[in-house]
């Protein structure tokens, strides 16, 4: 499996109306993702996407290796499906590239990691996010790699189920560009360098 596939997940809610939330921002992470990779979400095969509707995914090389050579093979993938059963979508996609759950990476949005933050971890507690609780379900284990976007705790006594179901702030949006884009500098270094190094660099403020 040394020259497999990576499947790098974001993680978010279908639809035009969530497309902006905050328990969205794994989703805007894989659309830079694709973007930089000059690929596009969808079927790149006839009667791919048919054998697995619940996402959208685009297959593309991540990143230069030393010497100027492409970078990791990597499977993007956006489920189609609500947060709280994302992982089965996970866990077929899995499956269908034969991806071990040591290649899995899982991009979301964190409440316990201020904004502009972002951490990396192998394993672990889900912390009450749903789409990690039915991935770990799905995949029936925990020790799949998490991008942890920070997204910060509700301010006062606002519910955080109301609170992920909301666009950024204002201010907040001023900095979502540069989010979004360490993020995806981040999920480049685990699948170029691997984890511990990935997690040196981003795990101290720039």
């Amino acid at each position: 499996m040394a020259d497999g596939p990576w499947l790098v997940v974001g993680l978010g809610n279908p639809g035009p109306q969530y497309a902006g939330n905050r328990h969205n921002v794994g989703q805007m992470v894989l659309d830079e993702l694709a973007r930089r990779t000059g690929s596009s979400f969808g079927a790149r095969a006839s009667g791919l996407l048919s054998r697995r509707p619940q996402a959208a995914v685009a297959e593309t090389r991540l990143g230069v290796l030393p010497g100027g050579a492409p970078g990791p093979r990597v499977v993007l993938a956006k489920p189609t499906t609500y947060m709280n059963v994302s992982g089965g979508p996970v866990a077929a996609l899995a499956k269908y590239y034969d991806v071990p759950v040591d290649r899995v990476v899982m991009v979301h949005d964190e409440l316990d990691i201020p904004f502009a933050d972002v951490r990396l971890k192998r394993g672990g507690g889900e912390g009450g996010h749903n789409g990690l609780r039915d991935t770990t379900k799905a995949l029936g284990t925990k020790e799949y790699v998490r991008v942890r976007v920070g997204i910060g705790r509700p301010p006062g006594r606002q519910d955080p189920a109301d609170f992920v179901l909301k666009d950024f702030t204002k201010t907040e949006a001023k900095d979502l560009g540069w989010l979004v884009d360490r993020a995806a500098d981040a999920v480049e270094a685990v699948v170029l360098e691997g984890l511990e190094a990935a997690q040196q660099r981003f795990h101290t403020k720039p």
